[in-house]
């Protein structure tokens, strides 16, 4: 165990307890990104065994300690055999950190862990699908989500799908019996449509405003619907290209500090430079920042802790506010106690930031991931 050194502490340190000296760092929760594709040139879905330690190595460094690998809509059976490897990590990170990382030791303390899957599509919208595979597209049944649950080995924590599809309120009411977080997104639902889905059991919005039926003033439809519940959070894109900086205060604003949540959409592009990359089976190009595919934005390479301060600025918000939209508040859409505090009782994953917000260290499981600033 570790503690900082500092002019205020309760009594004398055991000596079971090693004293670091964090200096005017500022300590918070690690960051929890609940929308994560890839990086560093991997994709979640990838076969290649080095795709999710390569992905938690880069999110460390930027302050994420744990994250939901996130699907994109792929063919059926594709998509199964990724659900069991990402479940098969999901397992083997939740028993190393049960073993204390004591078969991995700092090695495996030292990247985010995996702590559950995020279903993005199939159950999406025809017309709001984005860059997903229209071929590939499912109506939300509950017995084509069985077989993606239990090729997942209910590792799945959150899905996003389109409220107006046949089935979908069934779906969405087996998955709140399952505790999955339902995300409404992807979606060309109308406002009343949505409000039944809320009252269903949706409780999420994924990247509000990106891939849905726009906001109209005779027509509020689904983002009329999910800014004006105040039992919905919403989650969105802060990187200056999915949403004008204008557009995130007015957010800002109307959910306010508890409902508002980051994430980063972040593709096998983040982290590399300029060239084509994979999301799923679809190639993307990366060119000045951003994703596209057949002329779409197609994710981001946003990282964590750029969203934050990003937050920040755009909604004249205190660095220590938005950081709460990357821990707290992901932390309560899956429901997680363990994550997103400094208590008691909570996993040892913290970061240390400068006063900009920049991330200096990270720790995971109580083991340091990296020293990364001055």
């Amino acid at each position: 165990m570790e503690i900082s050194a500092g002019e205020e502490r309760a009594g004398p340190v055991g000596t079971e307890i090693r004293v670091v000296d964090l200096g005017a760092g500022m300590i918070c929760p690690g960051y929890l990104d609940l929308h994560i594709h890839g990086g560093g040139g991997y994709d979640v879905m990838g076969e290649d065994p080095g795709a999710l330690p390569a992905i938690g190595q880069l999110l460390a460094r930027h302050g994420v300690t744990s994250y939901l690998p996130t699907t994109v809509t792929a063919p059926m059976d594709a998509t199964l055999r990724a659900l069991e490897r990402l479940a098969d990590a999901v397992e083997k990170c939740k028993l190393l950190r049960e073993k204390g990382f004591e078969e991995g030791g700092s090695r495996q303390a030292g990247r985010a862990q995996p702590l559950g899957i995020h279903l993005e599509g199939p159950f999406i919208s025809h017309v709001q699908r984005g860059v997903h595979p229209e071929e590939s597209l499912l109506l939300p049944t509950v017995a084509a989500f069985d077989r993606l649950w239990e090729a997942s080995r209910g590792q799945i924590r959150m899905v996003t799908l389109a409220p107006e599809l046949e089935g979908a309120m069934e779906l969405i009411e087996t998955l709140a019996g399952r505790r999955v977080s339902v995300a409404l997104g992807h979606s060309d639902a109308d406002f009343s449509v949505a409000s039944r889905a809320i009252e269903w059991g949706a409780r999420h919005c994924t990247h509000v405003f990106n891939a849905m039926r726009p906001l109209g003033h005779r027509d509020p439809g689904i983002i009329g619907a999910v800014l004006g519940d105040s039992r919905v959070s919403i989650d969105l894109i802060a990187d200056g290209i999915h949403l004008d900086p204008a557009i995130v205060r007015l957010v800002a604003r109307v959910k306010g500090a508890e409902k508002l949540v980051l994430i980063t959409d972040c593709t096998s592009a983040a982290g590399m430079p300029d060239g084509r990359y994979m999301l799923g089976s679809i190639e993307v190009t990366l060119t000045d920042g951003r994703c596209l595919a057949g002329g779409k934005l197609a994710g981001s390479v946003l990282t964590m802790d750029a969203a934050v301060r990003n937050l920040a600025r755009f909604a004249e918000w205190e660095i220590r506010a938005a950081v709460g939209a990357a821990t707290w508040n992901p932390a309560g859409v899956l429901g997680d106690s363990n994550k997103g505090e400094l208590k008691a009782g909570a996993d040892a994953d913290f970061i240390v930031l400068n006063r900009d917000g920049e991330i200096l260290r990270t720790f995971i499981g109580g083991e340091e991931a990296g020293e990364f600033g001055a």
